[in-house]
């Protein structure tokens, strides 16, 4: 048009405006993260500084039982950059540091085998990794560089609910460390600027040493349950139940052992949330394709760097999704190596090999009068029963039909032995958009399954992979 634009520097918000806000979560034209107006960056080095102190100064106090009173515990200490005679100078803002129930959380982090040292280095030997998906929330995401532990900031509200949710809940994990539930392990808050950042440290359930290949966050709803089209652009979406039920019709195949232990953990877990009155959690699950990534080659983008001074890949017990259901499961075989990473083997109706990762997640939100009036408006509208935000009852209820008779299926065959040492099967042509979908009662796993109980080579092959198994 002949029209000049102005040049960056002369942009109303070069200077340091938001030009890209959600909630409290902002980016300026330098693409510079800022929560609650402190970057992105100081607030790493805060939490930090923080977690250093306080996790070096409760080493020097004695160990003891949890008390009642341990769980509303909450300590405070001020950093002036300056420094003092108790803390470091540092090159950000003056702040102060809050640790809720750090007696509390000594004991969770116990239970959990994570020693203090440990959760030291996996925090803050190195800088923490900021994670590009904040969600629909605006929270903020950091990894360890391990990938131990996520860091998220969360609202006062679910600051607030988790506090009073702390000696119920861990109640629960005591008696059964093996869930699907959010481990966390510490809520802190950092005050800066006049403002409280309140941050949560949690089990990180994506490990980012495996490449995820599609990845979907279920509530075993159908209302405006599909991803939005900006999702969709992302370079690796989180779609919902709607495109679920579209992409994998058939469902997932687990073996029998697994399929039970998986269902067991889910039916615990919601019988839980329901008794403290939570609802509108969802079941993430990322899945890698192991067959897939064979014929992927090898690029920096997948590779990632593997720190060779941890002895092993994972500190925290029970913490990957194998794990958390393995306490019903059969032991032995492949199944307890590092070859799956923590994931769960499973299967698809190609009979391609599956790894799932997969947590129970958004589990702070407490049924409220705003929820109520939510569901109420809804129903009016649309089928009550579709609906994302029910009773909590019926809303475990239906999350544990839709994950156990829609997600997750048994093997279709007997004497196998699990996913992972079933033969391969061929790999099948490309089924195009808009063909029809193939009837799941002859999917290739059932096909290969007729045929190996039928042909004495595919059962001479069979034996071969039992034989495997058992040594």
């Amino acid at each position: 048009s002949g029209i000049k634009r102005p040049v960056a520097p002369e942009v109303p918000y070069a200077s340091g405006m938001p030009i890209k806000k959600i909630g409290h979560r902002s980016v300026d034209s330098s693409g510079e993260t800022t929560y609650k107006k402190t970057t992105s960056s100081a607030l790493k080095g805060a939490i930090q500084l923080g977690i250093t102190h306080t996790v070096g100064s409760l080493s020097t106090k004695p160990e003891r039982d949890v008390l009642m009173q341990d769980f509303y515990v909450v300590e405070s200490i001020f950093f002036p950059s300056e420094g003092s005679n108790l803390t470091p100078a540092h090159h950000y803002n003056d702040f102060r540091f809050k640790t809720y129930a750090p007696v509390a959380f000594r004991y969770f982090r116990e239970l959990f085998g994570i020693r203090p040292d440990d959760y030291l280095y996996s925090l803050c030997s190195e800088p923490l990794i900021e994670l590009c998906s904040s969600g629909a929330s605006g929270s903020l995401f950091y990894v360890s560089s391990d990938d131990e532990f996520i860091i998220k900031t969360v609202q006062h509200k679910e600051a607030e609910f988790l506090q009073k949710l702390l000696p119920g809940y861990y109640m629960n994990l005591n008696q059964n460390p093996r869930t699907l539930l959010p481990k966390f392990y510490g809520l802190y808050c950092v005050q800066a600027g006049g403002k409280n950042i309140r941050i949560v440290v949690m089990n990180n359930l994506l490990p980012r040493s495996v490449k995820m290949h599609i990845k979907y966050d279920l509530k075993g709803s159908t209302y405006k349950r599909r991803a939005s089209q900006k999702e969709r652009e992302k370079p690796l979406p989180t779609f919902k139940d709607l495109d679920f039920l579209q992409d994998i019709p058939d469902g997932l195949f687990l073996d029998a052992d697994m399929y039970n232990a998986l269902c067991k953990t889910l039916q615990r877990d919601c019988l839980v949330l329901q008794s403290f009155k939570i609802m509108d959690y969802s079941l993430l699950m990322s899945i890698h394709n192991i067959d897939h990534a064979q014929r992927e080659p090898l690029s920096s983008e997948t590779q990632y760097s593997v720190d060779t001074r941890r002895p092993a890949p994972q500190k925290a017990l029970y913490s990957t999704a194998m794990e958390s259901i393995q306490g019903e499961a059969r032991r032995g075989g492949t199944m307890e190596t590092d070859d799956h990473m923590g994931g769960i083997p499973a299967r698809n109706s190609k009979g391609e090999r599956l790894l799932l990762y997969i947590g129970i997640i958004d589990i702070l939100q407490s049924y409220r009068f705003v929820k109520k009036l939510e569901h109420s408006w809804k129903a009016l509208v649309h089928d009550g029963d579709t609906v994302s935000v029910h009773r909590p009852g019926f809303y475990a209820e239906r999350f544990q039909r839709f994950m156990c008779n829609t997600v997750f299926k048994k093997i279709p065959c007997v004497h196998l032995g699990r996913p992972d040492v079933l033969p391969q099967t061929p790999p099948l042509e490309e089924i195009s958009e808009g063909s029809p979908i193939p009837d799941p009662s002859f999917s290739p796993i059932v096909g290969e399954t007729l045929q190996m109980l039928t042909t004495s080579t595919t059962l001479e092959k069979l034996e071969v992979a039992e034989s495997e198994f058992t040594h």
